[in-house]
């Protein structure tokens, strides 16, 4: 997940749309990483792929870890990046995937976010580096 930050601190969610995860709901631009990717540039990628902006690396900065747990059972490890500066306009690249694009404080998640998008702003606004979520609080339930 890369959380662009805008100067007013508003962070982009785009709308996920069509046969695709959590379609209607909030999230950050983000996706999985391609055979032999390194985490860095897999996010790189993604935010060009989805919103058409570059970022340097040098720009991309490690705020979040988060591992979780779908509701089905599945668990996986996010890593969140911040960018505060970009090159070009944030713009719908994949309209099969997205209806929209939202600027939205990250200390209020929007109610229709991604629930583990929601978990991920609220810990990255309390400084926190690492999460769990969907994990039943025995097994730790939030880090």
């Amino acid at each position: 997940m890369v959380l662009m930050v805008r100067s007013d601190g508003r962070v982009l969610l785009l709308r996920r749309a069509g046969n695709v995860y959590a379609s209607g709901l909030l999230c950050p631009p983000s996706g999985h990483l391609e055979h032999g990717e390194p985490v860095t540039a897999g996010a790189l990628r993604e935010v060009a792929e989805e919103v058409g902006v570059t970022i340097t690396p040098r720009d991309l900065e490690f705020c979040h870890a988060i591992h979780h747990r779908s509701p089905e059972g599945e668990g996986r490890m996010g890593m969140v990046f911040t960018a505060q500066r970009w090159t070009g306009e944030p713009t719908n690249r994949e309209p099969e995937k997205c209806s929209g694009l939202v600027w939205a404080d990250p200390a209020r998640p929007p109610a229709d976010c991604v629930p583990y998008t929601a978990a991920v702003l609220t810990r990255f606004c309390a400084g926190d580096l690492l999460s769990e979520h969907g994990w039943p609080t025995t097994a730790g339930g939030t880090a």
